[in-house]
């Protein structure tokens, strides 16, 4: 049986009893002989040499998290950049209402490729909150 090494472990190929690609039968050739073998080997090859391969893009530093969502409030059009720092609660501070909290939280969402849940995203109520909820976050980029 065939296999093929990823790292440390190995990954056991086996046939598999039906082609998950309707073209891709043996008989193809026959089918179409307009098309060269080469062609034909070349794309099966192609579509079976494509992998999906996830990692981590590593840790965010609590310091570029904090730059990173003070600067989303500060281009915010409803907040004074004056008044942002990373102690500033939205409402009492920065005179944000709900629905304006809802936008910043969706542009943190955006900027961290992360999705919060409504649930969550309730109590995030300053830009401390949304740094530690960031910086517990695994998915976060």
């Amino acid at each position: 049986m065939p296999t093929k090494a990823f790292g440390s472990s190995l990954l056991r190929l086996r046939p598999a009893g039906f082609s998950i690609f309707h073209n891709t039968s043996k008989n193809y050739q026959q089918q179409r002989p307009g098309i060269k073998k080469s062609i034909l080997e070349s794309r099966v090859n192609f579509a079976f040499d494509q992998y999906r391969l996830y990692s981590s893009g590593g840790v965010l530093s609590r310091q570029d998290i904090e730059s990173r969502i003070v600067q989303i409030l500060k281009d915010f059009d409803k907040v004074d950049p004056e008044k942002v720092t990373p102690k500033s609660r939205f409402a009492e501070e920065l005179g944000l209402d709900s629905l304006d909290a809802v936008e910043v939280v969706m542009a943190i969402e955006e900027e961290f490729s992360v999705e919060i849940p409504d649930k969550e995203a309730d109590e995030i109520r300053s830009i401390n909150d949304a740094i530690e909820y960031i910086s517990k976050h695994p998915d976060a980029s």
